[in-house]
C-alpha cells in the first residue's frame, strides 16, 4: 500500500548516521506507484531528493522536501546466448546482492566491485568503479521516470555520458530523473580483470582463480581498508581522484617522488586523493566526533554524534589544506546535500 510519511526520520537511510529528517518521505514498490507519489503529492515549488540505500549522501540539515527511495525489486534475465547474458534489474535491489547473483551463475564483469554499498539504481548515476572495473563497461541501458513529465525514458550506454565517477544523471538530469531498472550485458565466458596491484598480489597465492576468488580478494582488501560500518558512520571514500595534467605531475614528482599516479585515457594523470590528504597531515584527524580515517585519509567519519554540517566544516578544511600545498582542487565524490 502507498504511503507517504510526514517528518521521516532519515537516519537509517544515510551511512553516516546522521540525525536528520524529510519533510515528505516516499518509498514506492512499482513504477506505477512511483508517477502516482510524484503526481499527487509533489508541488512544483518542492524541493525533490532521490535516495537509494543513502551509502554516497551526506545530509546537512533536515530536508524541507519530498525524499523519494525506489524500492522496486525484482532481477530478470531476457536473453542468454552462448557469450552473454542479458539481464534486467530494478533500482530498489541491493548492489552486492546482484553482484552475488550474478557470480552464483557464472556471469563475469562485475565480479571487481563486490562489497560496494549502495542499491542498483544508484550504481549509473557514480558510475561506480573499483580495481580496474566501471559499471559502464557491463551498462546495455538505463529505464526511469522525468519528474517534471512523468515521461518513461530509456538511455542507452552512449547517451548516458558515462565519465570518471560521472553520468548524465549526475549532471544534467540531477533530481530530475528517477531510475526505474538497470539492464546489464555479462559475459558468460568472462575474462577476469587482476591487473590492478593490490588485486594481483592478493589472488598471487591462489592456485585456481575465478569469479568467486576475485569476489573474496576485493572484498578481502576492501574489508582492510574500510572503517567497521558497525562502529563508524562513513560514506566509503569522499573525495574523487583528481586529475592533473602531466606538466603538473611533472612538477609534483619533482618535489614527492613517492606520488602515485595513474595514466588515463585523455592524456591527463589521475592523482590519489588519500595520499594528499595524508601528505597534508589529515590522516587520523578528528574534531569532535567528526574525523579522518587513519588507515585510508580519502574516508570521513562520523565517530557517533556528528552532524552533517560538522562533516561537512571538515571536508572543506581538507579541500583549502590540499589546495595550499599541491595546487590541486579536490571534488568531492560524496553528494554534500
Amino acid at each position: 500500500m502507498l504511503k507517504v510519511f510526514k517528518n521521516h526520520s532519515l537516519y537509517k537511510h544515510n551511512t553516516f548516521g546522521v540525525k536528520v529528517s524529510a519533510k515528505f518521505y516516499a518509498a514506492p514498490e512499482t513504477p506505477d506507484e512511483l508517477i502516482t507519489i510524484l503526481h499527487k503529492y509533489r508541488t512544483p515549488d518542492q524541493d525533490l531528493l532521490i535516495i537509494g540505500e543513502g551509502s554516497n549522501i551526506l545530509l546537512t540539515n533536515n530536508f524541507q522536501g519530498l525524499v523519494i527511495r525506489p524500492d522496486i525489486k525484482g532481477i530478470e534475465i531476457l536473453d542468454k546466448s552462448p557469450d552473454n547474458a542479458i539481464i534486467k534489474v530494478w533500482a530498489g535491489e541491493n548492489w552486492d546482492n546482484f553482484v552475488v547473483y550474478c557470480i552464483n551463475n557464472g556471469f563475469g564483469g562485475v565480479e571487481n566491485l563486490s562489497w560496494i554499498p549502495g542499491s542498483v539504481g544508484a550504481c549509473p548515476i557514480q558510475n561506480i568503479g573499483a580495481y580496474g572495473a566501471e559499471v559502464e563497461n557491463v551498462i546495455e541501458s538505463v529505464t526511469g521516470i522525468l519528474t517534471d513529465n512523468l515521461e518513461q525514458i530509456t538511455f542507452i550506454r552512449n547517451k548516458c555520458n558515462f565519465g570518471y565517477r560521472d553520468s548524465i544523471f549526475k549532471q544534467e538530469l540531477k533530481d530530475r530523473f528517477i531510475i526505474t531498472n538497470v539492464i546489464f550485458k555479462l559475459s558468460r565466458n568472462p575474462v577476469l580483470n587482476t591487473t590492478y596491484g593490490r588485486l594481483q598480489n592478493e589472488l598471487a597465492g591462489n592456485k585456481k582463480t575465478d569469479l568467486q576468488s576475485v569476489r573474496q580478494a576485493v572484498i578481502k582488501i576492501r574489508k582492510d581498508k574500510l572503517p567497521d560500518p558497525d562502529k563508524f558512520g562513513s560514506a566509503g571514500s569522499f573525495f574523487r581522484n583528481p586529475v592533473i595534467s602531466k606538466s603538473k605531475f611533472n612538477n609534483l614528482r619533482s618535489d614527492y617522488s613517492d606520488i602515485p599516479a595513474y595514466p588515463t585515457n585523455n592524456q591527463g594523470v589521475k592523482i590519489a586523493a588519500g595520499w594528499l590528504i595524508e601528505k597534508a597531515g589529515w590522516a587520523g584527524k578528528r574534531t569532535g566526533d567528526a574525523g579522518v580515517y587513519n588507515k585510508q585519509a580519502l574516508i570521513l567519519l562520523n565517530y557517533g554524534s556528528a552532524t552533517g554540517k560538522q562533516i561537512k566544516d571538515l571536508a572543506e578544511k581538507i579541500m583549502i589544506s590540499v589546495s595550499n600545498k599541491f595546487g590541486i582542487d579536490l571534488q568531492t565524490e560524496v553528494n554534500v546535500i
